[in-house]
C-alpha cells in the first residue's frame, strides 16, 4: 500500500502572485530614496540630525522587537517597515528635539498606531505621521523650536547629550518660511526661492530639501515601488489653489512656488501619503486621496491655527481610505450601466412581488 504523503498547506487571501519584490525590497528603495534629504539635513543642521535619525531607527526596531516578543509572535524586523518609520518620524522633527522625546514618538508610532492594530498591514494611520502627531500634543514647543541653518548655529550643540540649550550665543533660533512672521501670515519670507527649494531654511530635518525630496521620489516612481497619481493630484492640487488664491495680494506665481517647495509638501507627497497600507488601491481613489490631502493642505495653512497642514491632512485622509475605495472602486469587466439598472429593478421588483 502507498504511503500517504501529508501536506501542509497555508491558505492566504487572494490575491497569489509569485514575486521577487517583497516588503524588504520596497522598504529598502525607500530608505535609499531618503538618503539625498538625510545628506542636506546634515548639511544645514550639523551630525545631530544624523544622530536623531540613527536613534530614531534603532528605537523603533528595539519597540517592534520587544512587543512582538512580549506578544509570543513572529518577529517582522527584517522587512525594514520600522526603519523607514524610524527615519521618516525623525526627518519630521525639529533638529533641536532633544532624543528621548523622539524616542517616546517611536513607542507611540511603533507600538501604539501600528502593531497594537495588528502590525503592518493593519494600521489604519501612517505611523510616523501618528508619532509626530502625539510629540506635537504633548511637546509642542520643542517640536516647533528651529535653528537657522549653516553659519549661525552650533551643529555639534547637544550631539551627546541631546538637550540643546537656546539661550546659548551660539545657538541662532529662527522662524520658519511657514511660519506666522511670513507666509502663514500672507507674506513672503525673508530666504530666497533658491534656498527654500535647496533646503537653507529652518525647519524639520528631512523636509527641508525640496530638491533632494523631489530626486527620491522620481526614483522611487522610477523603481515602480510608488505610483504617481497619489503625489501628482496632491502637488497639483496645492499647486492650482495657492496660485488662484495668493495671501497679501503677492505674486501668484511667486506664492505658488513658495508654497510647493516650503514645508513638508514634498516629502508628504512622495513618502507618506503613497504608503502602502493607509492609501487607497484604486486609481480614482488615489487621485481622490491626493486632492483632499491638497485641499486640507491649503485650508489648514491658510486659516488653521498651525501653520504647517501636511502632517493633519495625510492623517484626517488616513481616516477615510475605506470610503474612498468604495467611491473608486472600478465596474466589474463585462458588466454595463444598463445590466446593473436592470439588475436593481429585478431585485426591487422581486421585493414588491
Amino acid at each position: 500500500m502507498n504511503e500517504v504523503k501529508k501536506l501542509n498547506l497555508t491558505v492566504a487571501s487572494s490575491p497569489h502572485v509569485a514575486s521577487p519584490i517583497d516588503t524588504q525590497n520596497l522598504m529598502r528603495d525607500v530608505l535609499i530614496a531618503l538618503v539625498p534629504a538625510m545628506v542636506m539635513g546634515v548639511v544645514f543642521f550639523g551630525p545631530r540630525a544624523l544622530v536623531a535619525t540613527i536613534i530614531s531607527v534603532l528605537a523603533c526596531e528595539f519597540f517592534e522587537w520587544g512587543y512582538r516578543k512580549l506578544m509570543h509572535k513572529s518577529f517582522s524586523n527584517k522587512d525594514l517597515s520600522a526603519a523607514v518609520t524610524g527615519v521618516l518620524l525623525a526627518f519630521v522633527c525639529a533638529p533641536t528635539l532633544p532624543y528621548w522625546m523622539l524616542i517616546i514618538g517611536d513607542f507611540f508610532a511603533i507600538v501604539v498606531v501600528k502593531q497594537l492594530f495588528g502590525g503592518l498591514g493593519q494600521n489604519f494611520m501612517n505611523p510616523a505621521l501618528g508619532g509626530r502627531a502625539f510629540l506635537m500634543l504633548c511637546y509642542p514647543v520643542a517640536m516647533t523650536t528651529w535653528i537657522v541653518p549653516g553659519i549661525g548655529s552650533d551643529k555639534w550643540a547637544g550631539l551627546i547629550s541631546g538637550e540643546v540649550t537656546m539661550a546659548g550665543a551660539d545657538i541662532v533660533t529662527g522662524a520658519t518660511p511657514l511660519s506666522a512672521d511670513f507666509m502663514h501670515g500672507g507674506l513672503l519670507p525673508e530666504s530666497s526661492l533658491l534656498d527654500v527649494f535647496v533646503g537653507n531654511v529652518g525647519g524639520c530635518i528631512g523636509e527641508v530639501s525640496a530638491l533632494m525630496l523631489l530626486l527620491g521620489g522620481l526614483y522611487l516612481i522610477w523603481r515602480g515601488v510608488i505610483r504617481a497619481r497619489i503625489p501628482v493630484a496632491y502637488i497639483a492640487t496645492v499647486a492650482v489653489l495657492t496660485f488662484l488664491f495668493p495671501m497679501g495680494g503677492n505674486d501668484r506665481l511667486t506664492w505658488m512656488a513658495y508654497q510647493l517647495f516650503s514645508g513638508g509638501l514634498m516629502l508628504g507627497a512622495f513618502f507618506m501619503a503613497t504608503d502602502y497600507v493607509t492609501s487607497p488601491v484604486t486609481k480614482k481613489g488615489e487621485v481622490i486621496f491626493g486632492i483632499g490631502c491638497g485641499l486640507l493642505t491649503v485650508f489648514i495653512r491658510y486659516f488653521g491655527g498651525y501653520p504647517e497642514g501636511v502632517s493633519y491632512s495625510i492623517l484626517i485622509m488616513n481616516c477615510c481610505v475605506w470610503l474612498i475605495d468604495k467611491v473608486g472602486k472600478p465596474n466589474r469587466y463585462g458588466v454595463t450601466k444598463e445590466m446593473k439598472a436592470a439588475a436593481k429593478a429585478a431585485k426591487k421588483a422581486g421585493k414588491e412581488g
